[in-house]
């Protein structure tokens, strides 16, 4: 039964609630700890790596207990109703630091709460990824699916980027994010109630654990897109970490272009997301067609070459006072940016449907387990390595948002947000092109 159009944009809409929160641990966490907080920069980037290895170790967990799980909502829903709920509380209460603590009582606050915060997005994300294997078995639609689940998350892009910053200058950062904490659980509770006939596998999986993942590790096809994604992830997650230090030290506004008065009101962060998300909402539609057009391998290995051109181009321009040239590279990166966004998840549940065929075993939360573990482990690295590069380059954390860096410092970070980054995306190119492609043919012929 095919999917009606209402279905596919309700599954869609929950990712908007839930990229709110990566964004701003992607994003902001760094940059509280070191710019609000005094945390060296050494220092916090490992605090949260360490948080975010640890929120891998939980992925398996939930991926497990949601494939056995069996209720009249399905296996997914309950999980990302209560999930969604926990989440948000804790994304609130890391920002909810008290005055008066030592570095040592802030970082004890911020990484408990980022804990709680960041299990309660696994109690979401695992399931919700799940879902796209249940929904459907048509490729195609799959592909529709994602791309208005990307669209709806570019949202969640905006809000995280662009809204909270600029909202935690105003009102602080834990009344922001408790300004947008509505914003979250609705989106989630909402694609719920949208889908909530959609077709789902009732029946819990009865496989042990070891038996699970053990079908999972068979798919080799599946295991090598889970690396190149973690590869393609880790280059966008140096970009992401590192572009509020961009804003406050690489981007200056002359005060005398188009957009100056924007980034005034805005805040230059805010500006630039605000222009990457607007790119990488206008090229969903693309890359769904481009995908149905060239395969969705191909496709992606175009996104991906056009976001390396992009990159070396921003290098150039960088430093730069010309926040609109800036912002138009920014909606051009967002448009490639799209590639990488939509297209591997919409890839991966065509390999589980592999597995599905080959055993009759029905484990999309462990397969969905698995897929977050290449995102997250670049996730939770990226933090560390930017850290570690700035520390090796001299920069200096402050409590008062900026302070004069040195040239090497500065020079570090503009590596670490371009070329950088580009160079791992090549990486990934690589790997698609000669050893995925040729091991996907096989596995889904």
């Amino acid at each position: 039964m095919a999917l009606t159009l209402g279905q596919k944009a309700g599954w869609g809409l929950a990712d908007m609630g839930i990229v709110v929160f990566v964004i701003v641990k992607q994003l902001l966490i760094l940059t509280y700890l070191t710019t609000v907080l005094g945390v060296p920069v050494g220092i916090a980037g490992f605090v949260t790596t360490a948080v975010l290895v640890f929120d891998m170790v939980t992925d398996p967990i939930i991926g497990y207990l949601s494939d056995r799980t069996q209720s009249r909502f399905g296996r997914r829903a309950p999980w990302m109703f209560v999930g969604v709920v926990v989440m948000a509380a804790g994304m609130v209460g890391l920002f909810a630091t008290p005055s008066g603590m030592d570095v040592t009582g802030n970082l004890a606050w911020v990484v408990g709460f980022f804990v709680v915060a960041t299990i309660g997005f696994t109690m979401v994300a695992i399931p919700y990824g799940a879902q796209s294997g249940e929904m459907t078995l048509d490729p195609k639609e799959r592909s529709t699916m994602t791309g208005f689940r990307m669209a709806f998350a570019s949202i969640g892009i905006l809000i995280g980027g662009a809204l909270i910053p600029g909202l935690a200058g105003s009102m602080g950062y834990a009344m922001a994010a408790m300004a947008v904490t509505p914003l979250m659980v609705g989106a989630v509770w909402i694609s719920l109630w949208a889908t909530r006939n959609t077709p789902r596998i009732e029946d819990a999986a009865t496989v042990n654990l070891t038996g699970m993942f053990g079908l999972v590790f068979a798919n080799k096809a599946f295991l090598v897109l889970v690396l190149l994604y973690g590869v393609m992830t880790l280059a966008i997650a140096m970009i992401t970490a590192g572009l509020p230090f961009a804003a406050l030290y690489l981007i200056q506004d002359s005060g005398d272009t188009a957009l100056s008065g924007a980034a005034t009101a805005l805040t230059t962060l805010s500006l630039m997301f605000a222009a990457f998300v607007v790119g990488s909402i206008l090229s969903q539609a693309i890359w769904v067609l481009l995908s149905h057009r060239l395969g969705k391998v191909g496709a992606l290995i175009l996104g991906l070459s056009l976001y390396i051109v992009l990159l070396y181009a921003l290098y150039t321009m960088l430093p730069s006072v010309n926040v609109t040239v800036i912002a138009g590279m920014f909606a051009l990166a967002g448009m490639t940016n799209g590639s990488y966004q939509q297209i591997p998840w919409a890839i991966y549940p065509d390999l589980m449907d592999v597995t599905r065929r080959d055993s009759g075993v029905a484990i999309e939360g462990a397969f969905s387990a698995i897929w977050l573990f290449g995102q997250k482990l670049a996730n939770a690295v990226a933090p560390a390595v930017l850290g570690v590069t700035l520390a090796a380059a001299g920069w200096q954390e402050t409590t008062d948002i900026v302070v004069p860096q040195s040239d090497a410092a500065l020079g570090a970070l503009q590596l670490s947000i371009t070329l950088i980054p580009a160079g791992i995306l090549g990486v990934a190119i690589i790997g698609l092109a000669l050893i995925y492609r040729p091991m996907a043919r096989r596995a889904l012929a």
